[in-house]
């Protein structure tokens, strides 16, 4: 996106407006809406407008288009009338673009665009040419209205006085606030980019049900909702794995989906109620493999769409040139908190804790432990990314044993300013093994655990046909485009945010 320079548009600096001032300017432009119509000129039904080129296209072409006749459409967002002369910038989804219209080549439409408001919609035909200030515009020959705006847009240098606003009326935000549109664009450019990676390693992308029988593949509390034909309660999935593993087993070795999923879970900066994830399978491989696939889809898109692999995020450098760093989660919490998780004296460790500050419940396992101690305390250290490996199976229940040591897992988070970016294991094929572990989750779940997993017999079935050798990877991409943005809360980078209506 690009927006232009120049005059600076005087109608957007006036300061905000009281309630009876908006009144009347709601009456005002409803009033020009019915003279409108009375002659015969309702805005409300042009049906089309034949575009030729957008504000970039004519600014970034200058050279060649100079002096020949362009048309563009786009809402008005700033007027200076001046005489029998009169600039303005339209905005189209590229930037802005500024038009020069005169009375004596105009006539009745220079007339009628003195009436015109902020916030209309016009098509305009015009010649390229520079004015003296060296600002890339069109002098027109053709103007026409599109659409009335009845409503004013804020003021620019106000913004939306609310700022709950902002994720309420995107639309406006959209309209008057260039740099979160660009974020919008970015974000799109971003995800066609993992699609253009994944695709190149010869993943093939495919869709599953949102609405499931089970609420599984995480440990999250579902949104539960009715089918009347069936009569059943079902759940807005919380995961993509169990029908993605499903068809590794089907015989598609490459698998992924991007697709929203639905966690009835809290809200803050980094969590929204629905969120955008992409999870991949791959047969024959382990989290080894998913920490490379990671680190390449990282580089793929920093090359493609940001041009750099050194970014800043909210005034911290961060270097993706070189590997993420890969540690343990026994060597996280040694080095940072220092407690050795190699004891498997449960009660030294919990007297280790406490000393800490970190929270468990008596009698809690070993693993659960560990889990506790990094999760309530280790993450802040985790600023460049870092693969954080081999979880407690308490906290693991899709995930592979570690052959070496059977309490923990083949399973890595990976961790950016101190965010957990994405999660991955050596999958699970083991059906007696995953029925065993089911069962645990469904104990859990009756105890009180509303995050547990149920029992998902189809799936154990999927697995007694035979999978092979799995390595599964999940992306949260709301949190790689804040990153990539340098956006501070997950709403920033979501169209349409969850809110709490308003009465």
């Amino acid at each position: 996106m690009q927006s232009t320079t120049g005059n600076t548009p005087e109608n957007n600096e006036t300061p905000e407006i009281t309630e009876q001032e908006l009144n009347e300017i709601l009456r005002i432009r409803r009033e020009k809406l019915e003279n409108l119509k009375s002659a015969g000129k309702n805005p409300y039904e042009k049906v089309k407008y034949d575009v030729t080129h957008t504000s970039l296209q004519v600014l970034n072409n200058f050279e060649t288009l100079e002096g020949t006749t362009v048309s563009v459409a786009g809402r008005i967002m700033s007027k200076r009338i001046m005489g029998k002369a009169a600039f303005s910038h339209i905005s189209d989804r590229d930037g802005l673009l500024q038009i020069y219209l005169r009375l004596d080549e105009l006539g009745d439409d220079f007339t009628a665009f003195k009436e015109y408001d902020i916030g209309d919609i016009i098509g305009v035909k015009g010649r390229v040419f520079k004015t003296k200030t060296g600002e890339t515009s069109l002098h027109l020959s053709y103007m026409e209205l599109l659409c009335k705006s009845l409503l004013p847009l804020p003021e620019k240098f106000h913004g939306l006085k609310d700022p709950d606003l902002k994720y309420r009326q995107r639309y406006v935000d959209l309209i008057i606030n260039p740099e979160v549109k660009r974020t919008f664009y970015l974000r799109s450019k971003i995800i066609s980019a993992i699609r253009e990676y994944l695709d190149n390693l010869s993943f093939i992308e495919v869709e599953t049900p949102v609405l499931n029988n089970i609420a599984g593949g995480a440990s999250a509390r579902p949104f539960v909702t009715k089918h009347n034909s069936l009569d059943i309660n079902m759940y807005l999935r919380i995961a993509l794995e169990l029908n993605l593993k499903r068809l590794i087993v089907g015989g598609f070795e490459r698998v992924y989906e991007i697709g929203r999923v639905f966690r009835n879970e809290g809200m803050s900066v980094k969590h929204n109620p629905e969120f955008t994830l992409m999870e991949l399978y791959q047969a024959y491989t382990d989290y080894n493999g998913m920490m490379d696939i990671t680190e390449g889809i990282y580089h793929y898109v920093l090359d493609k769409v940001i041009g750099t692999r050194h970014i800043v995020y909210q005034g911290i450098e961060l270097d993706f040139e070189k590997p993420f760093e890969r540690i343990t989660m026994i060597d996280a919490v040694k080095k940072y908190l220092d407690i050795d998780f190699n004891n498997t004296d449960t009660c030294e460790l919990e007297k280790a804790l406490t000393e800490k500050g970190v929270e468990y419940k008596k009698g809690d396992s070993w693993g659960r432990l560990l889990y506790a101690a990094f999760d309530q305390k280790i993450e802040k250290y985790l600023v460049n990314p870092t693969f954080v490996l081999d979880y407690p199976i308490e906290v693991s229940p899709l995930t592979k044993k570690k052959p070496s040591d059977g309490r923990l897992t083949e399973r890595f988070e990976f961790f950016i300013t101190s965010r957990e970016m994405g999660n991955a294991y050596s999958e699970l094929n083991d059906p007696i093994d995953q029925k065993e572990r089911f069962i645990e989750q469904v104990k859990a779940k009756e105890a009180g655990d509303e995050e547990a997993q149920d029992m998902d017999e189809d799936f154990v079935t999927a697995l007694e046909y035979g999978m092979p050798p799995t390595g599964g990877l999940g992306i949260g991409i709301d949190r790689m485009v804040m990153l990539l943005t340098d956006s501070v809360s997950i709403r920033d980078v979501l169209l349409f945010p969850t809110m709490k209506p308003r009465k």
